[in-house]
């Protein structure tokens, strides 16, 4: 059965807090690790949403607390939402659209692929494929709405 469904308005769908289980694994090494935490996505004047990630992350260079921060704006449809490093540098479109819940960034020399899939109106998860001259990183996020 798939879950993946088009969701009719992303920001309203994110808009709020998240619990966020993250697998880490460099499939060249073998090395795994994790990062636990909450995700908020917190609504703009702009119409976009600031995302802010804090947690733990556990891994052979790092263990302890880690975030990350990304801006999101209004896509082409309101099914879709375009994602920034918080310089304003475009990253990726994010969807759970059939036809869009696949993209791509690349930062040279690495190229990043991104797909989304919608678990139902309180989950999704996201898994980025990471591959370059010195990288082969999985990385599966999986995320239920905090209660």
């Amino acid at each position: 059965m798939n879950l993946q469904q088009p969701t009719p308005d992303l920001r309203a769908y994110l808009a709020g807090s998240w619990v966020v289980e993250r697998s880490l694994l460099d499939r060249a090494s073998g090395t795994k690790g994790s990062f636990t935490g909450v995700v908020r996505y917190q609504e703009n004047p702009d119409g976009g949403l600031g995302y802010r990630e804090d947690g733990t992350m556990h891994w052979p260079t790092h263990s302890g607390p880690a975030f990350r921060e990304y801006l999101l704006k209004p896509g082409s449809s309101p099914e879709s939402m375009d994602v920034f490093f918080p310089d304003g540098r475009p990253f990726h479109v994010m969807s759970f659209a059939e036809q869009g819940h696949q993209d791509k960034h690349w930062c040279d020399p690495d190229d990043y692929r991104v797909n989304y899939l919608w678990e139902g109106p309180d989950a999704f998860s996201f898994t980025w494929d990471v591959r370059g001259p010195a990288k082969d990183l999985l990385l599966e996020s999986h995320l239920r709405r905090n209660a």
